[in-house]
């Protein structure tokens, strides 16, 4: 075990300080708007002093790595969670969009921790027939084109989404378009659905899919008299897809269409987003009638499909938390009437809420992500959950950093939780610091289970 955390140190070590420009990265101005054109890509620039940090701190993880690797399993995964406390302030250092690539390229190549620690029964639920092990999931965003997944639900999450994915390939946004308020513990984001596509990401789902199936043909998953074990399509954790339409679509239904039927047989579950700030008109689709048009639209497309025992992926709607009360009824009536299978709540906000408003990145165009945004989703997941009478699994997004971020969205109301701008600056050694929280905050109020928390504020 040492010899191969060592080599797999040593080798992040090389490439990361040698490769020249791997992802390229533009100057963050934020005198730059919307629609101008993107500046010449530039190296990113490391001082003497960064280099020297850096390398420090990588001969530290190596040295640490082998000498821990001698105690147990469990010690040397808790050690390794813990190291990335240290490397991870370093990501601060570099250019918002470049920290996110490389953070990406981490996970794909598997140079982030693995979580080899079971987690606590009381975390486990079922929900549309399939087992989380915990409910704390990763938010579409982090892994946009599919690149990371095995690595991302190795570190622990109970579910991963990646998207939003388009039909057609696009840049997004010109750049800069990620922006953070670290004080805040925010980021605006105006990346607007860059994507590689739905062949690319539909490739790549497929190559994951077709190595666990080999993996469980020969021999090398659970034998049948075992306990059913929480996973997916692609292996352990529950796997969703985030799809998305092109800026220049005109036909917004069909593309929603077009990734049901090229994405649909790789995901656990399937979401509609129609809530992003950063593609114009888009929030447009989730007025009454453009929803319930919509929705049946895709759900024909998904029902039309051959599907074995388990049936289709269910599909969920992620909507904006910048909704009047009216809207939000509508919602949740086309929701009942429709039998859709979920909701998230919420996308970011395009709303600057206290403290944010006095930060001067805050002029910057896009969605506001992180803890100020808690409040409002969280409030709006419990207006919800009572329009909707909790017959609809609800997935609470939006400022969560915490177990007791995560505790309070179950209580309002929602059944699963994910984060992304809280993993963003917290990194992996987050992901158990907040289910350990969360049992703690569970065993403390006299729960037995996720299940029996959630919506306990309604009751």
């Amino acid at each position: 075990m040492a010899g191969r955390a060592a080599t797999s140190s040593a080798k992040w070590a090389r490439e990361f300080l040698l490769r020249r420009n791997p992802l390229g990265a533009i100057r963050n101005s934020s005198s730059a708007a919307p629609g101008a054109a993107s500046s010449t890509p530039k190296v990113p620039h490391f001082s003497k002093k960064g280099r020297i940090l850096t390398g420090a701190t990588i001969g530290l993880a190596i040295a640490g790595g082998a000498y821990v690797s001698t105690a147990d399993e469990a010690t040397f995964c808790g050690w390794l969670f813990s190291a990335t406390k240290v490397v991870n302030p370093l990501f601060a250092l570099l250019d918002a969009e470049f920290a996110h690539k490389l953070a990406v390229t981490a996970a794909a190549r598997g140079w982030v921790p693995r979580e080899k620690r079971p987690d606590p029964q009381i975390l486990g639920l079922e929900v549309w027939g399939r087992k989380f092990s915990n409910p704390l999931g990763l938010a579409a965003g982090f892994d946009k084109n599919a690149e990371a997944t095995e690595g991302l639900l190795g570190l622990g999450f109970g579910f991963v989404e990646v998207g939003s994915v388009t039909p057609v390939p696009q840049e997004g946004n010109p750049k800069p378009r990620i922006f953070r308020l670290r004080e805040d513990g925010a980021i605006i984001n105006r990346c607007g659905f860059n994507s590689e596509g739905i062949v690319v990401v539909a490739k790549r789902l497929g190559a994951q899919h077709g190595k666990r199936m080999l993996a469980e043909t020969s021999g090398t998953s659970s034998s049948p008299g075992d306990e059913v074990k929480p996973g997916g399509k692609s292996g352990p954790g529950i796997l969703g897809v985030n799809l998305g339409k092109n800026k220049t679509s005109e036909d917004a239904a069909a593309d929603y269409v077009q990734g049901v039927h090229n994405l649909s047989q790789y995901a656990d579950y399937l979401v509609i987003n129609v809530s992003s700030p950063n593609t114009a008109g888009l929030r447009m689709l989730q007025g009454r009638k453009q929803l319930k048009d919509l929705v049946k639209k895709v759900q024909a497309a998904r029902d039309e499909m051959q599907w074995g025992d388990d049936g289709p992926p269910p599909l969920l709607v992620k909507i904006a938390p910048d909704l009047s009360r009216g809207e939000l009824e509508d919602i949740a009536a086309v929701a009942l009437a429709l039998h859709l299978d979920g909701l998230i709540i919420s996308n970011t906000t395009v709303s600057r809420p206290d403290p944010v408003s006095n930060n001067p990145v805050a002029s910057e165009t896009g969605g506001l992500s992180g803890k100020p945004l808690f409040p409002l989703s969280t409030n709006m997941l419990r207006e919800m959950y009572t329009l909707t009478r909790g017959k609809i699994p609800l997935i609470g997004c939006g400022g969560v950093s915490s177990g007791e971020d995560a505790y309070k969205k179950i209580r309002a109301g929602a059944t699963l939780v994910q984060l992304y701008t809280g993993f963003a600056y917290g990194g992996p050694a987050l992901i158990p610091k907040i289910k350990e929280e969360l049992v703690s905050c569970l065993e403390r109020d006299g729960f037995k289970s996720i299940q029996e928390a959630i919506g306990a504020d309604h009751r």
